[in-house]
């Protein structure tokens, strides 16, 4: 069986608390992280909180990255989808490691729509469309 796509759940801990807040510095790393990976970024929506924080979505032709932010505990949550075989969300992840200046993160990986199907392809021609 193969999966449509993989889903990289990332946890970024220790962060630069400013970078965190910063609504500009986090969507043009978010960008930049979906351009490391040679994604096609459709896109791009995030919003900043008062007092602080900022959450927002990248959207790739390949799926999408999003993220949460709190500043106030040096904390960034990340989710990483990538649809196929050619894009590999990991390059995301690393390149997010540096620009969050996060000290210590985990992530873990989980196949997105393992179906039993003949010839599995991202993309299904749906006959009469």
């Amino acid at each position: 069986m193969k999966a449509l796509g993989r889903h990289v759940l990332s946890e970024f801990y220790d962060c630069d608390k400013k970078v965190l807040d910063n609504h500009e510095l986090i969507k043009d790393a978010m960008v930049a992280a979906a351009k490391a990976a040679k994604a096609t970024v459709v896109e791009v929506a995030f919003h900043k909180f008062n007092p602080y924080g900022v959450s927002g979505m990248v959207v790739i032709a390949e799926s999408h990255l999003a993220i949460h932010t709190w500043p106030e505990y040096g904390y960034a949550a990340v989710d990483v989808f990538t649809c196929g075989d050619e894009m590999d969300p990991w390059v995301m992840h690393e390149h997010l490691v540096g620009s969050l200046k996060s000290k210590r993160h985990e992530a873990n990986e989980v196949p997105r729509g393992v179906l039993d199907v003949k010839n599995l392809k991202h993309k299904i021609e749906l006959a009469g469309v």
